[in-house]
């Protein structure tokens, strides 16, 4: 009876009380951290290219680093066409809730009607690589800050280290990306600027999808149809890849020059032994970073942002 005395003395329970609010209090400090943690969606293109896994890597490092912060979900699709599951992967995000949707687009068109429902719903967008149709977005009365590098101006800068191996007059060729995405709008006009402003003659212009296998037939077609050929300009690396072999497969490597754009590694030992003579480097290993810090200063309260131009820097031997 003594023990039972003791345990509801006054001040014990007084003291017990103030320890079982304190701990509630704990648990709803906890519970309310955990929910104002948000969660951001990387949605990229195709992670069979070089440059968008190297792109995923650098976002997941830099969670990594931040994982009090922010917590990171990566998507990608299959090819550089596949728009339908780049638009299935945004809805998705917006089930799950997301905070915020870091997106590289594979069109610039296509995927605003999607990107306005997420937004509608409440998710902040944040477009990087890639830009979006500003007519689009206007059409659509959606307001999205980019994050990314002048892709015309890479590109020219790659065309200018390619012409000085040129003389005017000679015949080149033009392999870009998809035709609507912008970026790959972009770089075929720095590619065309450099080329007319050194006078070669810009003798075809095809689109390789972004794609190495693509570009390789494109190339052999090239090859076989233009016995003056010099230069095949490519607007990313992996068509260069593809560009290259086929030139190599025709017994041409040396009279027929390449150039690419992303500074991926596979493209690096062709740099090195000239089968390759330029590329651009946009530092994808930190682009959805860029992107990510951008939407992480958002949703803390800043003033969206303006569109942040990113660096480029051409890349040679």
């Amino acid at each position: 009876m003594k023990f039972c005395s003791t345990l509801f003395k006054p001040a014990y329970a007084v003291s017990v009380l103030v320890a079982v609010f304190a701990s509630a209090g704990c648990q709803k400090t906890e519970n309310t951290a955990a929910v104002a943690k948000p969660k951001v969606a990387l949605i990229m293109k195709s992670l069979a290219n070089e440059f968008f896994s190297t792109m995923a890597e650098g976002a997941k490092k830099h969670q990594a680093a931040n994982a009090v912060t922010y917590e990171l979900i990566v998507n990608g699709i299959k090819n550089e066409t596949d728009l339908a599951e780049q638009v299935n992967l945004v809805e998705q995000m917006v089930a799950q809730q997301v905070s915020a949707i870091v997106i590289a687009p594979a069109d610039s068109k296509a995927l605003v009607p999607a990107l306005k429902r997420a937004k509608d719903a409440g998710i902040l967008i944040v477009n990087i690589d890639n830009k979006l149709d500003a007519d689009v977005l206007k059409q659509a009365n959606l307001s999205v800050p980019f994050v990314g590098p002048d892709n015309r101006a890479g590109a020219r800068q790659v065309g200018e280290a390619l012409a000085k191996r040129l003389k005017a007059g000679d015949e080149v060729a033009l392999i870009e990306g998809i035709s609507t995405a912008y970026n790959g709008q972009q770089r075929r006009l720095g590619f065309e600027d450099a080329m007319k402003a050194a006078g070669m003659n810009i003798v075809a212009v095809q689109s390789g999808n972004w794609e190495m296998d693509k570009a390789n037939n494109i190339a052999g077609s090239l090859l076989s149809e233009r016995a003056n050929l010099k230069a095949v300009l490519c607007a990313n690396d992996n068509m260069a890849l593809g560009a290259a072999a086929a030139i190599q497969a025709a017994g041409k490597s040396g009279q027929v020059l390449v150039v690419g754009f992303d500074n991926i590694a596979a493209i690096k030992p062709m740099l090195a032994d000239g089968r390759v003579v330029a590329t651009a480097d946009q530092h994808g290993d930190q682009l959805a970073v860029f992107g990510i810090e951008a939407a992480l200063k958002i949703l803390k309260g800043d003033e969206p942002p303006g569109d942040q131009t990113t660096a480029v820097d051409l890349v040679t031997k």
